[in-house]
């Protein structure tokens, strides 16, 4: 749920990144980072284990500029993509207003995609949310590499709802900020 702060005329939003393991959760968000305008955006925080997977979460402000009158703030976070993890993945859900789910598109990743769905709607449950009242976006990512599903073998397993979809190859940057722009559109549109 958005944060409105009256006193600073300030609307926080949060976007949580889900997804399974090494899918690119942590990539978007990078690459997010490095293509902002330093005055747009505040402190990238990660934390990783030495092989480089996200632990608890990365988060950056994102300053989309004013909406009657208030100040909007995007705050991007990943949940870590390891199951057993779950605390975390449920914690960073708190309060979520919209959810981009990253799919690994590679053949032998279908499983722990449909998992991972599985489980960001059981945790959102817990909360009382449905995804189906959630501004939400997937992404196929890893579109690049050689063993991949289908868009339509991967929106059967993954897109009952119909949502928006757009493919990716995150560490390029392709389909990271449209994706990006059709959640936070989104948000805003669930705002009003």
């Amino acid at each position: 749920m958005s944060l409105i702060n009256y006193s600073s005329r300030e609307i926080n939003c949060k976007i949580v990144y889900y997804g399974c393991g090494l899918c690119g959760k942590t990539t978007n968000i990078k690459f997010i980072y490095t293509k902002v305008a330093p005055e747009a955006k505040g402190k990238l925080i990660s934390l990783a284990t030495e092989l480089d997977r996200t632990l608890f979460f990365d988060f950056l402000p994102l300053d989309l500029g004013s909406i009657k009158g208030f100040k909007t703030r995007f705050h991007l976070y990943t949940v870590p993509g390891q199951v057993f993890y779950n605390a975390s993945r449920k914690l960073i859900l708190k309060g979520v207003d919209g959810i981009v789910f990253v799919a690994d598109s590679q053949v032998e990743r279908l499983e722990a995609n449909v998992e991972a769905l599985t489980n960001l709607q059981e945790n959102l449950t817990e909360y009382g949310m449905n995804i189906e009242h959630i501004p939400f976006v997937i992404q196929y990512n890893k579109r690049d590499l050689p063993n991949i599903a289908t868009v339509d073998e991967m929106r059967a397993q993954l897109n009952k709802w119909n949502v928006s979809e757009y493919e990716a190859v995150a560490h390029q940057g392709y389909g990271v900020f449209e994706t990006l722009k059709e959640v936070a559109k989104k948000v805003l549109k669930n705002l009003s």
